[in-house]
This record gives C-alpha cells, structure tokens and sequence, in this order.
C-alpha cells in the first residue's frame, strides 16, 4: 500500500481586514439605530432592545481580534451589513475558483509539482457559491489539472475530511497526487446583526498537496500516519439556505439562512467529542498525547481549542504546541486548521508528531495523524 505524504500548502488572504473596534462601530451603530425605529414597542415591553457589542465582549467570548475578508465596506455599512461581491458572468471565473488558485499556486510550487501532475482536484469547504458545475471542475480547468475532480461539504470539518479521501484515493492506486482546496466566504453567510456571532468569521482560502511518497520530490513532507472522520447529528449548528427555499417561499434573507448555533450546547457537546476522538485515533496508531508536538486545531474558539488541547495532552499546552491564528483570521471554518498547520509547522524536527483537527456543524470532526519526514 502506498505511503501518503502532505508536501505542500497554500494560502490565500483576502485583501480587507476588520479589527474588532470597527466591527464593534457598525454593529452599535445599526443597533442603536434599530432601537429608535422601535422605540414605542420597547418602550411598551412588546419587543426587547438591540443589546450593544464591544471589544472586550467579543475577546472574552472567542479570543478574536480581526479577520480577513474579501469586501469590508459592505460589511461595515449599517445600512447593508454583508459583503458586496458584485455578479460574475458565466463565462467568468468563479470568486471561489480565483482563490482556489492563488492557494494552489503556492501549494504546487511549495511541492514542486506543476498542475498537470495532478490526478485529483476536490473543493471542500463549507459553502460552495453554486449547485453545479462542480468549482472543482472549474479550478480543474483554469489551472490544467488532469484526472477528475468533485466538491464535497462536510462544514467546518471539510478540509481534513477531504484529506482522508485523498489518503485513500492514494492507497488505492486511483490517484497518485491529490490537491485538497478549501475556499471559505464566510461573511456572506455571517449574520452581521446578530451580537452573539457577529464577530466569529473571516474569509480565507487554503490548499494541500498530497502524494504518493513513491513520486514525492518535495525535500519538506509530512506522512499521514492516518485519518479518522466522525459524525454525529445535531441542529445545534445550522443554516437553512438552499435551493427548496424557493418552493417553500421561505424569505431568502431571514435568519435561519444564515449561520445559526447554540454556541454554549456545541461547546459542551463537541469538546468532549472530538478529544475523545483525538485520544481513540492515536490509540489506534499505538500512539498517546505525550507523543505529540504540535495540535494543529479547527480555529473557532479559543477556550474550545484550550479545552480539547489540555484533555488531549493531559496538561495545558503551550503556545508552540497548539497554535492559535483565530486571533487574527477569526474563524475560517475549513481552512482554519489548515491555516495553523501551514504557518506553524516548520520548526518541527523530522520524526515530530503532530494531529490536524477540524469539527463543526453536522457534529462532524476529521483527525489526521502526521509525522514530519
């Protein structure tokens, strides 16, 4: 059975970025003006006030700071309070594809492979800006990839998902170099009038190169050593958006099209989980927490990551061992353990171990277990 190796990654950052004091003006902005339309019906008890956001509310509540995003003016106008992304013709390249290819790009040349080399191209990332034709096929084309190509949605777990079916693709001698694309526009799903998950998101894309070891020429690789996928339903995590909205005449633009959680039930039913799956996995590979030098971990919540990282490791760990870039890029879904593990990842010594983890909406989490060549 072939061996799967990871030897390179990519990644695009949107142009725009919203620090919290900026995002915190706009949403007090529109919330005070709400107050004044409604100011009779509150005033009777009939309707509660917009509650204010600040700063430190949202630091305390998820250790963000900024995000990246592809248009910050749309989204910071009171008036609008999403992003403006202006239509693309059909015969344009898709928003989604663009990125896709600045990622891929550097994944290629970080690999030393050119695209033709590629047998497998799959887009995998929480929301995809169309039913079909698949953006993966497109990105097959604009960049000259061979072999086939498909999108898959798994939410925030998409991109380790992807991972280990471009592991098995390899194994099984179906492909033989595997690019996994995770383009993630999560402002235009975030509900910007929303004070409890306003601030969660940014924008961003990211891509891996994975191969078979056997034609790998890439002097930095990394071997996975496995990959274990889990689901587990649950509404706590939802959006409603989809193409039966139009024969339900459901509004289009109401709340529950957009990103809708519990947040304190996730965080209670998903840090167990997914440490629990983590500890299984490595058990698995005969392998525990002590083995481990680095947790590259989904970028949703500091305290989530805190938590998982601290039962994992059976102490709280540092800051080299489970990186944070949620302060900076927010949650990007996807692509946030991706991010982690392509910034923070080159000062491991050959033989370190190291877990990439992904979980969100489904309940779903993936776990790739890897070992720096």
């Amino acid at each position: 059975m072939s061996q799967v190796v990871m030897t390179g990654t990519g990644l695009f950052t949107p142009p725009h970025a919203i620090d919290n004091a900026a995002l915190v003006a706009s949403f007090n902005t529109w919330a005070s003006r709400d107050n004044e339309r409604h100011a009779a019906t509150i005033a009777a008890g009939e309707r509660e006030p917009q509650a204010m956001s600040s700063e430190a509310f949202i630091v305390k509540a998820s250790g963000i700071h900024s995000r990246y995003v592809l248009d910050a003016e749309g989204i910071l106008d009171p008036e609008r309070m999403r992003p403006n992304l202006p239509l693309r013709g059909d015969d344009e390249l898709s928003i989604q594809a663009e990125m896709g290819l600045a990622a891929a790009g550097d994944a290629l040349a970080s690999a030393g492979v050119s695209a033709a080399d590629i047998d497998l191209v799959i887009v995998a990332c929480s929301n995809l800006e169309r039913a079909y034709p698949a953006v993966a096929v497109e990105l097959q084309a604009a960049l000259g990839a061979s072999g086939h190509a498909y999108d898959m949605n798994v939410a925030c777990s998409s991109a380790t998902f992807a991972i280990d079916a471009a592991s098995n693709a390899i194994r099984a001698g179906a492909a033989r170099r595997v690019l996994v694309v995770s383009p993630e526009i999560c402002s235009a799903h975030l509900n910007f009038r929303d004070r409890d998950s306003h601030f969660i998101f940014g924008d961003a894309c990211t891509a891996i190169v994975l191969e078979d070891d056997a034609v790998a020429t890439a002097d930095v690789r990394f071997e996975v050593l496995g990959t274990r996928p889990v689901t587990q339903f649950s509404n706590a995590i939802r959006n409603n958006a989809g193409f039966l909205n139009r024969v339900t005449d459901a509004d289009p633009r109401a709340a529950d099209k957009l990103f809708v959680q519990e947040g304190r039930r996730v965080f209670k039913e998903v840090c167990p989980m997914v440490a629990g799956l983590i500890g299984e996995h490595l058990a698995q590979l005969g392998l525990s927490g002590d083995d481990l030098s680095r947790l590259w971990l989904h970028q949703a919540n500091r305290h989530m990551n805190d938590l998982i990282a601290r039962r994992v490791l059976g102490r709280d760990p540092s800051a080299e061992e489970a990186p944070i870039i949620l302060d900076r890029y927010a949650n990007t879904s996807s692509a946030g353990s991706i991010i982690a593990f392509h910034l923070h990842r080159d000062d491991l010594p050959a033989g370190a171990l190291g877990v990439v983890c992904s979980f969100g909406a489904g309940y779903s989490a993936g776990n790739v277990v890897v070992r720096r060549c």
